[in-house]
């Protein structure tokens, strides 16, 4: 994302109540419309004035490390959320097709292992934060990260280009889940895009 200030909370791609049962309208009516959109606004109020007020959201996530926690955290706040939004749609679930299944079989030993592995990784993140599908040299990957944090960041402990990205911070299910956070990956496989997915992977090996 080549977005600069001031930063912009777009719209969903869908109608919030679109994804339910497996996500309920007023989880998606307020994660995007209050959480996303304070990340947007406070990134904004962080920059101004600031030496990063002219640089893209692609390279506050690059100088992540460097920067003060408040833009390290809303800038991955605004960039993971926007691209969690695109990898859900009302027509998703299923499984992948084409390379990306061919290279998810050839990684994970099959698509059920990869989702058993992302879950792991998904439900072993302790507190807040993600769950990823990154391709890293080439290759995909599976990792997570606290808070807003993600692997495009210099302080990622294993760093990619996402292809998939869960959220996995309580905000995301807990009206519909309670702390059955298991339960809230399970139903994310019946939104998840794999169009979407398999066009990120495609960007990403270029």
């Amino acid at each position: 994302m080549l977005e600069s200030a001031p930063f912009t909370l777009a719209a969903l791609p869908y109608a919030p109540e679109s994804l339910e049962p497996n996500i309920d309208k007023l989880t998606m009516e307020i994660h995007h419309g209050r959480h996303h959109k304070a990340y947007v606004d406070n990134l904004n109020k962080a920059v101004v004035g600031t030496l990063y007020e002219k640089l893209s959201l692609w390279d506050l996530l690059k100088e992540a490390g460097k920067a003060p926690a408040v833009i390290r955290n809303n800038a991955g706040g605004h960039w993971n959320h926007t691209f969690f939004w695109n990898v859900m749609s009302p027509k998703g679930g299923g499984t992948p097709k084409g390379t990306l299944a061919d290279e998810i079989t050839k990684t994970f030993g099959s698509f059920d292992k990869f989702k058993e592995e992302f879950a792991k990784a998904g439900t072993g993140r302790f507190g807040s934060g993600w769950a990823w599908l990154i391709v890293q040299d080439g290759k995909l990957v599976i990792t997570s990260t606290p808070n807003q944090d993600n692997p495009l960041m210099d302080v990622a402990e294993k760093k990619g280009t996402p292809v998939l990205g869960l959220d996995v911070w309580e905000h995301a299910y807990y009206l519909k889940y309670q702390n059955k956070r298991a339960d809230y990956i399970a139903a994310f496989w019946n939104v998840v895009n794999w169009e979407a997915v398999a066009k990120n992977y495609e960007n990403a090996v270029k």
